[in-house]
């Protein structure tokens, strides 16, 4: 039976109080009247006490169960000083990159550094090391060498197994041990932390802790009375149907349970007799995945079949001489404990000492209100479902509404607006499958593709009903939806379209197709344009009825795995006939861990079971073509057009170059253009008298402050 996260014995230390925001210096532990810390955690973000921020959610769940926690924000890396500044903790140091992989928050699909940190003081851009998990946890490790060490975050998550790193294009060994870190927290972490404080704090040693489910550690072999599985077994070999088609509205997998018959994932596992908690899943080694990207992609396809809670199985993965041990995945937060790990006493604001400086990332969210963690959406190129995981956990409609109520009393910026209400996605609040025993034996990896499964519930009434109330609180002026949209859940409801459209739209309203060829979205997951063309009647027959003039802003992928130059056309083509323009488009970024990076390293889909043999999976990897995938994107940009005709000769479709409404790309060239540029990944209906501008930082699937504010730890 899993605790509840509040049912510990409270640490001795309760005794201090609640600090107003936690020391990240001496002058603050003393003015708390502290000798030491118990722990301290370490972050590549500046620190911030607001709930979208990792550090801040952990810190302040340690706190209330009696720790003494100090935050060393963005140290100097170049030397363990700034490690030493708040002295020896008493437990472990908990070490995370932020809220965002520390690669991704550098450098851009295209490998070039930003120019910019949302996280940093001012944006200042270099304020953390590359891969700085890695960096911090030995300056750690140099400061105080017998301090146990506990990695957590996004990074960490991503990284807990072999994987791809896009940016040195090589397979990379686990984090943990380039780190040489003692424990690996993966997932949002407050189970896992909140468990391993207590623990360490009654006196086991972290050498003990082997049992923590969403932790992964090193040992040297099996331990007796487990059963190990070879991972090609679990994956074993048989008939399996094509990939299906992202039109069908036929669901498969967990939805055949409904009409009595046994998805194939779930028939498989119950030929198995050995118990799950005694029962490991050896992977091939580091060594054999990294020569081999087939034996890669057959253990991602293994990694994410094992995510589910329900029926998760411990997985372990040779290094040279030592095994990676990784636990079943954390049991998710009950509703009870998600209202008090959001109820915890925040200051919501950066900390004192960087005075005047603007935090990007802290601005963008400052006044939003997150409402539920996870996504069963299994896009293959987020890293959600690997981090959050796939079921949803809703905090009440209580704490959401005394959240709102606190935001409006307290902040001192606030001018009546709540920025979002939202999560992973918008409109996944309270929903789930409608049988918790088939949730918690199914493996499908989305349960909204192809179509939505007939066991998921899919009622948004008290989504709406949460919006109705919080909107008529007295000092709201407006609630807005800035949280990516799920549009085939949303057209499910109606009503529910109606009630975003009539109240809560600020003339824009963000949603991802990502593309309009099926090719690209069935090895994304997504489903088809005709889902979006159904969503945008709703929208805007309800805009029109409200009297409003308001617009979907689409997002798309160039570059992404399965995508060819034709397909690419053919977006460009259905742009240019729905009069949209794209400001700045972004290309396919391969974060660690994600089923889709796993496509671009091995040539395979890992959708399906992996062999030497199997499908194939185009890959635009090269410079150029990912330039032209993104060129199409911005098709009426002159300095993509000379590179846009050399392809159209190229293709077979010089018919498409003149100066008609027909035609892509004019035969003439503007003077002084020709240049090509890169931006990020939105588009935006052509508006007349309107200037086509965007603001905002890198729409990276897994980057954007406001998605990866609910993913990071």
């Amino acid at each position: 039976m899993t605790p509840d996260l509040f049912s510990y014995r409270k640490y001795w230390a309760k005794r201090f109080g609640i600090a107003p925001q936690l020391p990240i210096n001496r002058v603050d532990m003393d003015a708390l009247g502290w000798d030491s810390c118990d722990i301290i955690i370490v972050t590549g973000d500046a620190y911030v006490d607001h709930p979208s921020f990792g550090m801040a959610i952990i810190g302040r769940l340690l706190e209330a169960q009696g720790f003494r926690v100090g935050i060393i924000a963005q140290p100097d890396w170049t030397s363990a000083d700034d490690f030493r500044k708040l002295g020896r903790p008493n437990l472990f140091f908990g070490v995370t990159g932020g809220n965002m992989d520390s690669m991704v928050n550098r450098y851009t699909s295209d490998r070039k550094i930003r120019s910019n940190d949302a996280y940093t003081p001012d944006g200042a851009a270099d304020r953390r090391p590359d891969r700085c998990l890695t960096v911090y946890a030995q300056r750690c490790r140099e400061a105080f060498k017998d301090v146990p060490i506990v990695l957590g975050g996004i990074e960490a998550s991503l990284r807990r197994i072999a994987h791809y790193d896009y940016w040195s294009d090589t397979v990379r060994r686990s984090a943990l041990l380039d780190a040489k870190g003692d424990l690996l927290v993966y997932g949002n972490g407050e189970r896992q932390v909140v468990e391993i404080a207590h623990r360490l704090s009654a006196g086991e040693t972290v050498n003990q802790l082997t049992d923590v489910r969403g932790t992964a550690f090193v040992r040297r072999q099996t331990p007796a009375g487990w059963t190990e599985l070879d991972s090609t077994s679990v994956d074993s070999p048989g008939t399996h149907a094509p990939m299906p088609n992202p039109y069908d509205e036929e669901p498969s997998g967990c939805a055949k349970e409904s009409a009595g018959e046994k998805p194939e994932a779930v028939i498989r596992l119950r030929r198995r007799r050995t118990p799950l908690d005694q029962t490991v899943i050896r992977l091939p080694a580091y060594e054999a995945v990294k020569a081999d990207p087939v034996l890669y992609a057959h253990a991602s396809r293994i990694l994410h079949q094992e995510t589910n809670p329900g029926n998760a199985r411990a997985l372990v993965q040779r290094h040279g001489d030592r095994d990676v041990w990784i636990n079943p995945p954390p049991i998710p937060l009950s509703t009870k404990e998600m209202d008090a790990v959001y109820g915890l006493p925040y200051s919501r604001l950066p900390h004192k000492s960087y005075g005047s400086s603007r935090i990007p990332a802290f601005e963008m969210i400052q006044h939003s209100v997150t409402i539920m963690r996870g996504c069963f959406g299994g896009c293959t190129f987020c890293s959600i479902t690997e981090h959050e995981g796939r079921i949803i956990q809703s905090r009440s409609e209580n704490s959401i509404i005394y959240e709102i109520e606190t935001i409006r009393d307290t902040s001192p910026a606030f001018t009546g607006i709540i920025s979002d209400i939202g999560g992973p996605t918008a409109n996944m609040y309270r929903l789930a499958c409608k049988d918790k025993a088939i949730e918690a034996s199914c493996r499908r990896p989305s349960c909204v593709y192809p179509g939505i499964c007939k066991n998921l519930n899919t009622d948004h009434t008290a989504l709406i009903q949460l919006y109705r109330r919080a909107r008529a609180l007295p000092g709201i002026k407006k609630i807005l939806i800035a949280s990516g949209l799920r549009y085939d859940l949303a057209v499910m409801s109606p009503e529910y379209v109606r009630e975003l459209a009539t109240h809560h739209v600020g003339g824009y309203l963000k949603i991802a197709p990502e593309h309009t060829e099926p090719g690209p979205l069935s090895k994304m997951l997504k489903p088809g344009i005709g889902t979006y063309d159904r969503f945008k009647a709703l929208f805007d027959k309800f805009s029109k009825e409200a009297g409003k003039e308001q617009y979907l802003i689409p997002y798309f992928i160039a570059a992404h795995p399965g995508t060819s130059d034709e397909d690419m056309l053919n977006l460009a083509l259905w742009l240019k006939r729905n009069g949209f323009r794209a400001d700045q488009v972004q290309a396919f970024l391969p974060s660690p861990m994600a089923t889709a990076t796993a496509m671009y390293h091995s040539g395979k889909n890992p959708l399906h079971r992996v062999t030497r043999t199997s499908e194939t999976v185009f890959i635009p990897k090269k410079l150029k073509q990912r330039r032209l995938h993104k060129a199409f994107l911005r098709y009426h940009d002159p300095n993509n057009w000379p590179m846009l005709r050399d392809a159209l000769k190229r293709m077979g479709r010089a018919d498409l170059i003149g100066n008609g409404k027909h035609h892509l790309v004019p035969a003439w060239q503007p003077e002084g253009t020709g240049q090509q540029h890169e931006g990020t990944r939105v588009a935006r209906k052509a508006l007349p008298f309107r200037t086509q501008h965007t603001t905002g930082l890198p729409a990276i699937r897994t980057s954007s402050p406001r998605k990866s504010r609910r993913t990071g730890r």
